[in-house]
């Protein structure tokens, strides 16, 4: 019996006949050539990892798989990245937040020219810019020139006029009358209000601002109020980098209600808003279990940031193979330091976490360098790895191109002086990880999750334990692999089988590049 049931969730595609007894299923017989005329007799159906999320999502894409290699910021996301995401069936998108447009602007066509015109499951990313006028407007501008098709939109609080009018431009009437889109918003969030601004039709004195302006058509912005902001919704739950450390199911149920609330206030058709899942996304189990609750598709993140067409340097990468799920911790964010906004990162073999929370400590305390105590003075020198007026220098210097304002009020403001130097360590322990840098082991900035954990306990002893083997579309076909037998044995499970324990258990093999 054990084995029946065994081979049954081995072979997901296959049909299996399960023939009932009084004392339940006793039998799982292979083949459909069965006598289904007896009602104790019950077909189980293939399951495919293709059929697994919303089948609309990948025909909208062009993906083979409703599973997306996430962008992650300033590059990690590598363009090679997105192009084996793209060839191994998946949506990828290129971690363009951060870089400056003419960083982005060679990312895109490094994968237009890798990818064909018929490929086109990829995207790149755009990150709220508050901080830095006129940003985001440069970077919409050069996504719209360069023919980018997808956007992932992250980090917003709000909507701004830049995301709604990218998604503005992409509309147009079909010759059936329907609306179409050729510019998709796939908006990261992690709490039901910032998504239900997404989800619903953009304010109608926001477009009329923007047609008046002529950045949008009049026909545009009457197209535009009759459907959401971003068809495609990812909720995001506890994962690396900037993240409310929420819950997967509760995240996912509060988004699903959101989306019913505005279909009701505002006549969206709620099925036409697709919800996916990100965070914590780094088994079998994970993937099944996020399908189970309905998501339209999956988001990869930490766990590819191991993988060889990672940005991350090859030390970093290092470090990352080696983590556990607790092996992670909270730390100022240097977009928000002030805010105090986190980013949840690599607490093992790195001390980043913890020196950067004491430098928010001395900032919250009201301190400058000139009020410090001689001990802290030392302290930060130390983590700085040059005399603070070095650093201030090389700091003034870049605020007062990118933000003239804030460059302003720290020249006599000691604290913004030294917030401003805290928030230049902070992006260069992530720019050191990138790099490599050596003698800056311990101030590197690595996002994780504690799902990189889990994935480094799941595939050891197997072909992707060696950081050298991880591929972005080896970990994705073992995932969506996995994910259809854990599917199947929870198939088997719901016709009243007695499925052992192990059955929910699947190993990581090695691939052919076929597939």
């Amino acid at each position: 019996m054990v084995d029946s049931i065994l081979d049954a969730v081995k072979s997901p595609r296959r049909f299996f006949a399960a023939s009932h007894q009084v004392s339940g299923i006793e039998t799982i017989v292979s083949g459909v050539e069965q006598d289904f005329t007896d009602s104790n007799q019950i077909m189980l159906a293939p399951v495919y990892p293709e059929w697994l999320g919303d089948r609309a999502f990948s025909a909208t894409h062009g993906a083979r798989f409703n599973y997306i290699v996430g962008e992650m910021a300033r590059g990690i996301a590598t363009p090679r990245m997105v192009v084996e995401a793209v060839r191994a069936g998946c949506v990828g998108f290129y971690g363009s937040a951060g870089l400056s447009p003419q960083e982005i602007e060679s990312g895109v066509e490094a994968i237009k020219r890798d990818l064909s015109p018929e490929q086109i499951a990829w995207g790149a990313n755009l990150i709220h810019s508050p901080q830095q006028p006129g940003y985001e407007a440069a970077v919409i501008d050069l996504f719209v020139k360069q023919g980018v098709k997808r956007v992932s939109a992250s980090a917003y609080m709000k909507l701004s006029p830049d995301i709604v009018r990218y998604t503005a431009l992409g509309l147009s009437r079909g010759k059936d009358g329907e609306i179409k889109r050729d510019h998709h918003v796939f908006a990261k969030v992690s709490r039901a209000e910032v998504a239900e601004a997404f989800m619903a039709p953009p304010p109608q004195k926001l477009l009329s601002e923007l047609a008046a302006a002529g950045l949008i058509s009049a026909d545009q912005a009457e197209l535009a109020a009759l459907v959401p902001v971003a068809a495609e919704i990812t909720a995001e739950a506890d994962s690396g980098g900037h993240t409310d450390n929420r819950p997967a199911a509760p995240l996912f149920a509060s988004l699903s209600l959101a989306r019913d609330r505005v279909a009701a206030r505002t006549g969206v058709d709620a099925n036409a808003i697709r919800i996916g899942l990100a965070g914590g996304i780094a088994t079998p189990h994970g993937v099944a279990a996020a399908f189970q609750m309905g998501a339209a598709y999956v988001l990869t993140g930490s766990i590819n940031q191991s993988a060889v067409e990672s940005g991350l340097s090859e030390a970093g990468r290092a470090l990352l193979c080696k983590a556990g799920p607790a092996d992670v911790i909270m730390a100022p964010a240097a977009d928000m330091f002030e805010q105090g906004v986190e980013v949840q990162v690599l607490r093992r073999g790195t001390l980043f976490g913890m020196r950067a929370k004491r430098l928010h400590g001395l900032y919250r305390s009201g301190a400058s360098f000139e009020s410090m105590s001689q001990k802290d003075r030392d302290w930060l020198e130390s983590v700085l790895g040059e005399p603070f007026e070095t650093a201030w220098s090389q700091t003034k210097a870049f605020i007062e191109q990118a933000n003239p304002k804030e460059a302003e009020r720290a020249a006599n403001d000691g604290n913004k002086r030294l917030a401003l130097v805290a928030r230049r360590y902070l992006f260069m322990g992530a720019q050191w990880a990138r790099e490599g840098q050596e003698g800056r082991a311990a101030d590197y900035q690595i996002w994780c999750g504690p799902a990189m954990g889990v994935f480094n306990e799941w595939v050891a002893g197997t072909p992707l334990e060696p950081g050298e083997r991880r591929t972005v579309r080896q970990i994705a076909w073992n995932l969506m692999e996995g994910a259809a037998r854990i599917t199947r044995a929870g198939q088997l499970r719901s016709q009243g089988a007695s499925v052992p324990a192990t059955a929910f258990n699947y190993t990581p093999q090695w691939f052919s590049e076929e597939g």
